[in-house]
């Protein structure tokens, strides 16, 4: 029987700026973040006998003078012009409307769309009415933390390694074959479902357990920190990109770089 054992191993070094900027102030509700009243209140706190408190669990962010908690878990709340992933399950708008799109969109069909608007009960309206967006292909579907999801201007990315993702505000990325001519969006209404390349499926792979390893430390998703996730893994075989060790190292590597391009 074949059994495979992991060994300690020695970490590597780390910058000191490193070790400094890692820290994170982390609270639980009800804990005190200052007494210092010239700080505003950001979401996330509270103020209470001339104290800021916190209301969420999560880990406490400064901007200048505003002080909010940052949530490690939450609930996706949309806001117009969010670029969302999910898959279609029911309609409700006329049945004159549902048989115009059947010839389009059909229930179970996985789409990217932007938010339209956003009622008061938190329901939102999507639209499709450019060509990158629409029906999903080839490609591979992760779902994290919405919190993860950094804010860009672009939530489309063509990444260097021959991979493209979208990183949806609602915590859903896709992760497909960069398309051979740029005209071939991601989207529209119809799919590209031509098989896909060994080599191409190994670079979803691999870039699939990198944004895995990302969540699993925290760090916020984005195209730069994938791509760099994805370099620091280039040594390791996918399948080993999820150990544990291997999975601190290349994440450890990666904000390293990260804090490094800051300057």
């Amino acid at each position: 029987m074949a059994m495979e054992m992991r060994l300690p191993a020695a970490r590597k070094p780390l910058s000191e700026r490193l070790g400094r900027d890692t820290k994170k102030h982390l609270v639980v509700p009800g804990d005190t973040i200052t007494t210092d009243t010239g700080f505003m209140r950001g979401h996330g706190t509270y103020m209470g006998e001339e104290k800021l408190i916190a209301s969420v669990a999560g880990s406490v962010e400064r901007v200048n003078k505003l002080i909010c908690v940052k949530a490690l878990k939450t609930r996706y709340i949309g806001e117009v012009g969010d670029i969302v992933v999910g898959r279609i399950t029911e309609r409700r708008r006329s049945a004159e409307d549902e048989l115009a799109m059947r010839g389009f969109l059909q229930e179970g069909d996985l789409i990217s769309a932007e938010v339209q608007a956003v009622f008061s009960d938190g329901a939102v309206s999507l639209h499709t009415r450019s060509l990158k967006y629409g029906k999903l292909g080839q490609g591979v579907l992760v779902q994290v933390s919405p919190s993860l999801v950094k804010r860009q201007k672009t939530h489309f990315h063509d990444l260097p390694c021959g991979a493209s993702v979208i990183l949806g505000n609602n915590g859903f990325i896709w992760i497909y074959p960069t398309p051979e001519h740029k005209e071939e969006e991601a989207g529209g209404f119809i799919a590209n479902l031509e098989p896909v390349s060994l080599a191409d499926r190994e670079v979803i792979s691999r870039l699939r357990n990198c944004v895995i390893s990302l969540v699993t430390q925290r760090m916020m998703l984005y195209d730069t920190s994938i791509l760099y996730c994805y370099e620091a893994s280039l040594p390791h075989q996918i399948k080993d990109i999820l150990k544990p060790e291997i999975m601190e190292e290349i994440v450890m590597e990666t904000r390293q770089r990260l804090l490094e391009q800051e300057g």
